[in-house]
């Protein structure tokens, strides 16, 4: 994948770095791996950074060089995928599933199937997933093919341009129908794992509106993120009082469901290449949506 930008008769830059740095955002680390393969290109020619440049030159940059990501083993998947681009790869990931390989999960994160399927295609890339979810929460995640596009991304959720929206089913009736929990979450001491709402944690808001009741005793709820702390969704429900049914970390087991009733289901953002606003939605699993 290349980037490229002209200069304008209006615009002056000192040298190339320059304009790399103002119009790519090109981070220092990115920069440097891009100097060291050649990989920086003036008028269609390898350039240094500190070369000078004039109106109508182009500027380009290639991301076509080979990463070693022989620390993820390969596994085949039956990857569940939404969309894919020279930039990105958008899945919908089952319960079950970690995100990242783990000492628990060497060889069954999603992060394994990606690397097969990257293999298949013969793309020789670090495997970058941009969001997380936990390995019982089902529903979008992204992998981007490069680190210019992961970290675009990841800047557009600090700057909250990318929003996340998730269905949860919970225990109970919620009320207000919607609402704001603004509550800062941090680590429950004592616990590697679990986190809890503690005035001293980091700041942490959940926006959610109530889409219908389940025999009176559920809750379907839209969520939207705000802030992206760990488990944030799930402690902010049990903290007002309707956990997420079949939440055995945050609430109780359910007969209904065998995981947390959480699916991510939609998400929004602009595109890191195209600068397009893309907008992808993910279907519920049958354990989830046979419960509606």
């Amino acid at each position: 994948m290349k980037l490229s930008y002209q200069i304008q008769p209006t615009e002056h830059f000192d040298n190339i770095k320059e304009v790399l740095k103002i119009k790519f955002e090109i981070s220092d680390r990115l920069l440097l791996k891009l100097k060291t393969n050649n990989k920086i290109f003036l008028n269609n020619i390898p350039t240094n950074i500190k070369s000078p440049v004039n109106s109508n030159d182009i500027i380009e940059i290639s991301l076509d060089f080979n990463e070693n990501n022989t620390n993820i083993i390969p596994i085949k998947m039956d990857l569940k995928i939404i969309y894919e681009d020279d930039s990105l790869l958008i899945l919908n990931k089952p319960a079950g599933y970690p995100v990242h390989p783990s000492l628990l999960h060497f060889e069954d994160s999603l992060s394994n199937g990606v690397k097969y399927y990257f293999d298949s295609i013969n793309l020789h890339k670090k495997i970058r997933p941009v969001n997380r979810l936990d390995k019982d929460t089902s529903g979008i995640v992204i992998f981007a093919k490069n680190e210019y596009v992961q970290e675009n991304l990841i800047k557009q959720m600090k700057t909250k341009s990318f929003k996340k929206e998730y269905i949860a089913i919970c225990d109970g009736i919620i009320s207000p129908n919607t609402g704001t929990i603004n509550k800062p979450i941090s680590r429950k001491p004592g616990s590697i794992i679990e986190r809890c709402v503690n005035d001293d944690g980091d700041n942490a808001i959940t926006h959610y509106d109530l889409i219908k009741t389940i025999n009176n005793s559920l809750s379907v709820v839209h969520i939207v993120l705000e802030t992206g702390r760990t488990h944030q969704i799930r402690v902010h429900m049990s903290y007002i009082g309707n956990p997420i049914i079949g939440d055995t970390l945050y609430g109780t087991e359910s007969d209904l469901i065998k995981r947390q009733a959480l699916h991510s289901y939609k998400v929004s953002f602009v595109h890191p290449v195209t600068k397009e606003k893309m907008e992808f939605t993910a279907p519920l699993f049958d354990d989830m949506k046979n419960l509606l």
